[in-house]
């Protein structure tokens, strides 16, 4: 608690319908949903759905109306993320106040374009929260919630939040708090409004000064990733992949050419998650490097039998060197992936397990992909019911062996397994209608008729389009028709049609359900880190933008800004 006490901060008028009048309500309601929460069963991130059904029964527990189910939402979530924003330390948390608290009389301060800069003239309550929070090590804003909490999520400079905001302004900041996985404590104003407004200060002071020990299991991302990457620098992986001279150089090559490097960071990312060892063991290291040597060789194999001339914005491996040499190259993966799974230096039951969920996944992903090549084959296209498991079968299962194989190594026991198997189905197809229409917008730029056949956009236009299309998306599936020349006139029709808005529908869809898996897990730490995976591979902060102010950087420590596309 602060030394000099806290400023008392009164109401000058009565919180608003939705909010407990009473602070002894507001209170009661505060100890239950901490008691709610410490009886288990609540796991953050929470979705909507979640907090809704645990705000409902703490509403009853603390006898108090259904209309106060917006504010009990907010201390849920604040009592949910209570132990994992303890464990960050003070300096890179956040605290976010909004300028409204000012004496709207007789403020001194003056405002830049992203808020308040405080003249610190003890006016207001304020200057002795920035005041005791710069102390401890915060950064502190004063500024409008949504867009501040948006920017400072995409940029990673600060892992925890604290801050006070009306409740219309909270409602919106819960999906950027859960679809980031960020943790926060948010102290609802009693009354909405532009001047003068009022919160519980003591439930700020009370948020501002938790700590406890840095929790083991917690994962920085970027720091992760850095030690991922590092794992594919050109000694790190000739120290681990076969030394053959007729191969060394195209497996050295291609292993560290372009790629993000999904799969192996959600590989390490299970591991650390669920055993809380940021070690990263040599048996880690060589379980993720199995994941990207599947799936590198998948690529090469893919643009083959695609007829693709360019990966990562260069040429392809077969075009480079030749299709017999390609399929070298992925064969050769693919066998050094067996291997380096097959003398992890772990006991055999765990060892065992792993190679089976790789040599499942892989069976499985043949399949996909020969149904795909399969359906290009016949005059009719696909329903889209069967492009959709065909997605399932060919792009979800690099999504499983990743997160299963990372889960197996930190003895993670097979319900989890059931679990991680339907996250990685939505997934899966989320991820493949997502590429399906990241080729429309670049104007099928890089995209062959061939590839087209394939694409869920052209078979739901099929199935939908009236007499007058159905001739041209019949040539383009036939072939008869061919890309680049057609790409114009193939995505108006597309447009035209509303199948580039079906298909968007579906992504959404899946990628809603593979968010509702995680309601199952019980290990925050991971149910984090999988949120996160949602929202980056489909951009949920980019979706919940709600203002152009979002496009402004800056720097929480300072008052200097910049913004890089400028």
């Amino acid at each position: 608690m602060p030394s000099d006490g806290p400023i008392l901060h009164v109401a000058v008028r009565p919180p608003q319908d939705n909010i407990p009048a009473q602070k002894s309500q507001r209170d009661r309601l505060l100890a239950a949903a901490r008691e709610h929460v410490a009886t288990g069963g609540v796991t953050p991130p929470l979705s909507l759905d979640e907090l809704k059904a645990h705000s409902q029964r703490v509403l009853a527990a603390a006898g108090l109306a259904a209309k106060y189910i917006d504010f009990a939402a907010v201390v849920v979530n604040n009592e949910a993320w209570r132990p994992a924003l303890a464990a960050v330390p003070f300096e890179r948390r956040l605290i976010l106040l909004p300028k409204c608290l000012r004496d709207s009389q007789g403020c001194k301060g003056r405002f830049d374009e992203y808020g308040l800069i405080c003249a610190g003239c003890g006016g207001c309550v304020i200057e002795s929260v920035q005041r005791q929070a710069e102390a401890l090590g915060y950064s502190v804003l004063i500024a409008e919630g949504s867009p501040v909490v948006m920017s400072l999520i995409e940029s990673g400079q600060v892992e925890a939040v604290i801050g006070a905001s009306c409740l219309s302004v909270l409602e919106k900041t819960f999906g950027y708090m859960e679809a980031a996985a960020v943790p926060g404590i948010a102290i609802p104003l009693l009354f909405d409004g532009c001047t003068d407004t009022v919160f519980d200060l003591d439930w700020l002071w009370e948020a501002m000064y938790l700590c406890e020990e840095p929790s083991a299991g917690r994962i920085n991302a970027v720091e992760l990733r850095d030690k991922v990457d590092g794992w594919f620098s050109t000694d790190a992986l000739a120290a681990a992949l076969g030394r053959d001279a007729a191969m060394s150089d195209a497996v050295l090559t291609w292993m560290q050419r372009g790629g993000k490097r999904h799969r192996p960071f959600l590989t390490a990312g299970v591991y650390q998650a669920l055993s809380g060892d940021a070690t990263m063991p040599q048996a880690l290291r060589y379980a993720s490097l199995a994941v990207e040597c599947f799936h590198k060789a998948s690529l090469i194999h893919d643009d083959i039998e695609d007829e693709d001339r360019l990966r990562y914005d260069r040429s392809t491996l077969h075009v480079e060197l030749g299709v017999p040499i390609a399929l070298n190259v992925g064969d050769y993966l693919i066998g050094e992936g067996y291997r380096l799974l097959a003398e992890l230096p772990i006991d055999a039951d765990r060892r065992v397990r792993m190679l089976q969920v790789a040599a499942r996944g892989h069976r499985q992903l043949c399949i996909g992909q020969g149904a795909e090549l399969a359906a290009r084959g016949k005059p009719a296209a696909p329903t889209v019911d069967e492009v959709i498991e065909i997605f399932r079968c060919k792009t979800a299962p690099a999504f499983e062996v990743a997160l299963t194989l990372g889960a197996i190594l930190a003895g993670a026991e097979p319900p989890l397994m059931e679990t991680l198997r339907r996250y990685s189905d939505a997934l899966g197809i989320a991820y493949q209608i997502r590429d399906d229409l990241d080729d429309y917008y670049a104007g099928y730029e890089h995209v062959d008729s061939r590839s087209v056949r394939a694409s869920i956009l052209l078979v739901i236009g099929l199935r939908d389009c009236p007499d007058q299309s159905r001739r041209f998306l019949e040539d383009i599936w036939s072939g008869r028709t061919v890309l680049p020349a057609a790409a114009k006139e193939l995505q108006g029709r597309l447009w035209d049609l509303g199948a580039v808005s079906r298909a968007e529908a579906m992504m959404q869809q899946q990628r809603g359900r593979a968010v509702e898996r995680l309601a199952q897990m019980s290990c925050g730490d991971l149910k984090a880190l999988l949120r996160r995976v949602v929202c980056k591979l489909f951009d949920d902060i980019g979706r919940l933008r709600c203002c152009h102010e979002h496009t402004k950087r800056y720097d929480p420590r300072g008052r200097s800004r910049q913004n890089p596309s400028a």
